[in-house]
């Protein structure tokens, strides 16, 4: 049964702006961080409309974001819908393209125009990583190293790097693309989710690019990534069940077994829920085509980080 509620029109001033591109953004109980990035998209010179997906357990974000004038949705779902969330937005969008931001980063102005103008003129195109920029002093994140250096060729029907990973709140997808795709994975739900759905795009026939051209504002908290080990770590090995061979499968469960018996921090309880999962992984198993499957172990090659390993926000 559907969790999703019936959306909320929330006023909108009816100045034009960029009809291609929509930003869907996913909060949970963090308003006064989620109203920041509001302030900011509605900024932006391409006007965008915002679909908030607010996974909170109260009506504290529903008050805090109601009449702002960059929302045009929010949607309520009655559970926490994780990554999901980006799936629900994408649905509700009413324009080709979707840019996703959390709810503590946000568009520099002029990137999401560019985005589409790059959609445009590039059929094959689905998904844009952006070059992301942390914090107030604007520090390189450091996946946009590990994506501007990714080992796979260049496609001449493509702009950018291709790569098999992205920031979850940092780039930008064609919908038709996206949603065939089948979006995020709700076996991951949240954590590391961003590989497995590069893996579909290019499985697909989509291209995945990083285009450094693009640029995202990224403002974590102290809370952003504590905690959330035990996610990344059980999400890389049911990605690998998922999609890769069994020997790639294999190596994965065999580094989390030995990282569980060593202590390390979340590895016990990522091996916990990586077993619970495991039988739903093997039923949903689905290995990629030769092309795409000789793309990962390109990057399996490259050092920890690299963009086959994906990172969230």
């Amino acid at each position: 049964m559907s969790t999703e509620q019936a959306p909320a029109r929330v006023h909108r001033p009816t100045t034009p702006g960029d009809p291609r591109i929509t930003v869907a953004v996913i909060t949970r109980d963090r308003s006064a961080s989620l109203v920041r990035t509001l302030d900011a998209l509605a900024a932006l010179p391409e006007r965008p409309p915002v679909v908030v997906v607010d996974n909170s357990r109260d009506d504290t974000t529903r008050r805090a974001v109601a009449g702002h004038p960059a929302v045009a949705r929010l949607l309520r779902p009655e559970a926490n819908t994780g990554a999901l969330g980006r799936n629900l937005a994408a649905r509700h969008a009413d324009t080709p393209y979707v840019a996703f931001s959390d709810d503590d980063s946000w568009w520099e102005p002029g990137s999401l125009a560019r985005a589409a103008d790059l959609l445009d003129a590039h059929p094959r195109l689905g998904l844009l990583a952006a070059r992301t920029l942390v914090g107030d002093e604007a520090a390189e994140d450091p996946l946009n190293a590990v994506l501007g250096a990714s080992p796979l060729p260049l496609e001449p029907d493509l702009p950018g790097r291709p790569v098999l990973g992205f920031l979850g709140c940092a780039c930008v997808v064609r919908r038709e693309a996206f949603l065939g795709a089948g979006g995020y994975h709700p076996l991951l739900f949240f954590g590391g989710e961003e590989t497995l759905l590069a893996y579909d795009l290019a499985a697909a026939g989509w291209g995945v690019v990083y285009e450094p051209s693009l640029r995202a504002r990224h403002h974590p908290g102290d809370h952003a990534r504590s905690g959330r080990s035990f996610l990344v770590r059980r999400n890389h090995v049911l990605t690998t069940c998922l999609r890769r061979p069994w020997p790639v499968v294999l190596r994965a469960g065999t580094g989390l077994v030995l990282a569980a018996a060593a202590g390390r921090p979340g590895a016990r309880r990522a091996l916990k829920e990586t077993v619970v999962r495991f039988p739903a992984a093997l039923a949903r198993r689905r290995p990629l085509p030769p092309r795409v499957e000789h793309a990962a172990r390109l990057l399996d090659r490259e050092p920890p980080g690299h963009p086959g390993e994906g990172s969230g926000p």
